[in-house]
């Protein structure tokens, strides 16, 4: 479940309990959107700015943790040459063979879902304006997404912060009465992969997924589907 100070928030700015809420992020990046559209819109940025701990915990990585499993394997293929083992250089047939019928039988990385469109593709309609805005309202790429009994609330943290779902500084960035917007999604979508689309009430709609914690998510669908 949402962290005890994030149901605080929620209650202070909405006045009321929410009846479900979930963080969310879009499902696929946003599309570059035409010139003359963007422009118009503010150049806002079509692209997450990642907090700094994720640059420098990709530079130790890179500079410490890959040279060491590198120096590693290359120790244990050194040692097995020097004992007279043949084959440590390369894959046995065997195993080749285990490889490639575990992607012919579907192996990890075949149950992704298809690619599709984060929205319906009308820049002019609520779904893509509301895209175009996107990362001006907040650096972050989530957003919680709150439901009432007659509004939907998009909310984001202004900060950019590494565990944005564990914030209780967001704040209502979108706001949509149950009249012009609703949420639709399928309760038995496999963990993981699950989405929901926001459907407005000019016809455009925006598809949102990786929903955090499976208790809210799990509600959060049961909920709309009801």
């Amino acid at each position: 479940m949402a962290k005890r100070k994030v149901r605080r928030r929620a209650r202070k700015i909405l006045g009321e309990d929410p009846k479900a809420l979930v963080w969310c992020e879009l499902h696929k990046p946003i599309p570059a959107p035409p010139k003359e559209v963007h422009r118009a819109a503010g150049k806002g940025r079509l692209k997450s700015r990642h907090h700094w701990l994720l640059y420098v915990g990709a530079v130790v990585f890179f500079f410490l943790v890959v040279p060491y499993i590198l120096l590693d394997k290359f120790t244990d293929r050194l040692g097995a040459a020097l004992r007279g083992e043949r084959g440590w250089w390369r894959i046995g047939p065997k195993r080749r063979t285990r490889e490639a019928n575990a992607n012919a039988d579907g192996g990890p990385g075949d149950d992704t879902p298809p690619p599709d469109a984060p929205f319906d593709g009308d820049w002019s309609l609520t779904a893509g304006r509301l895209l175009l805005r996107w990362y001006s309202d907040s650096p972050s790429k989530s957003r919680l997404v709150l439901l009432t009994q007659d509004h939907i609330h998009v909310a984001a943290s202004p900060g950019r912060r590494l565990f944005p779902t564990g914030a209780d500084d967001f704040r209502t960035v979108a706001e949509f009465p149950l009249n012009e917007a609703h949420a639709e999604g399928d309760p038995n979508q496999p963990r993981g992969y699950a989405t929901f689309k926001l459907r407005f009430g000019d016809g455009s709609w925006l598809e949102l997924g990786r929903l955090a914690d499976p208790a809210d998510a799990d509600h959060f669908l049961r909920t709309i589907t009801t």
